[in-house]
């Protein structure tokens, strides 16, 4: 990612680059340091998930740095916030909030759709704000699914993370959301989902721990969504799935 997005966001005038962060440091959390890397890559805004706090350092540091978001609905006294509104060039706002799903998830988070409903109704789409991007980190498509269409019409562009595999279901939704069910990692994809093959498939195969799962450090695919949207209304034109190098096909606008 931190090779691949410089030039993406040039080639492609990107106005407002968001990164989900939540296994950049060997796939527990993320790290000041690793921060540092993505924004000074491109990146406006990272989201992290429910491994938000794994790096026991970004307790303080989401609160000194507020381009880092958690999910709305983590514990109530969790530090930091779950949405920012941002500047984008010529004045535009954007706004960005992250909920953590429920199903399947090891913690009983609270409910997604009323907390996104609270950070959606103070900003309207094309009013008090040009854009709404929405991070649903989840596990279950359907929940994610569910999301989407809760939000269409308000939000610019819903996609998931979590799953670290990029789905194919790409669109635009009835009211005008553009929608992906999970983005993808970016990463190395001979792997199983990140991590050193050799570990996950002895688990799998015998039930047993063997040792420590470690990232995989083959060619990395950068995998995300582009979106363009309507300054007037804040409502999807466009978006493609994004894929650049590493071993899956590329995919561009």
């Amino acid at each position: 990612m931190a090779t691949e997005l410089p030039r993406l966001r040039q080639d492609w005038a990107l106005d407002f680059v968001v990164v989900n962060g939540e296994n950049a440091t060997g796939g527990a959390g993320l790290s000041t340091a690793h921060a540092a890397i993505i924004f000074g890559a491109g990146a406006d805004c990272i989201t992290l998930g429910d491994h938000a706090f794994d790096q026991r350092e970004m307790m303080a540091a989401i609160e000194q740095d507020t381009r880092i978001l958690r999910p709305l609905n983590y514990a109530r006294l969790a530090p930091g916030r779950g949405a920012r509104v941002f500047e984008a060039p010529g004045g535009r706002k954007v706004l960005v909030a992250q909920v953590l799903g429920r199903v399947f998830m090891k913690q009983p988070f609270d409910d997604p759709f009323s907390a996104i409903e609270a950070a959606l109704k103070p900003a309207p789409l094309g009013a008090a704000v040009q854009a709404i991007i929405v991070d649903v980190h989840a596990e279950a498509t359907s929940e994610k699914n569910a999301l989407g269409h809760w939000c269409d019409g308000r939000a610019s562009l819903v996609v998931g993370t979590h799953t670290h595999i990029p789905t194919s279901d790409t669109r635009i939704l009835a009211r005008g959301t553009a929608y992906q069910s999970d983005a993808g990692m970016c990463g190395d994809y001979d792997s199983v989902i990140g991590m050193d093959k050799l570990e996950p498939i002895s688990r799998f195969v015998t039930g047993m721990t063997k040792a420590r799962f470690t990232p995989a450090d083959g060619p990395a695919t950068l995998c995300g969504v582009f979106v363009e949207t309507d300054d007037a209304t804040g409502l999807a034109r466009r978006v493609v799935p994004v894929r650049a190098g590493g071993t899956l096909s590329p995919s561009s606008p």
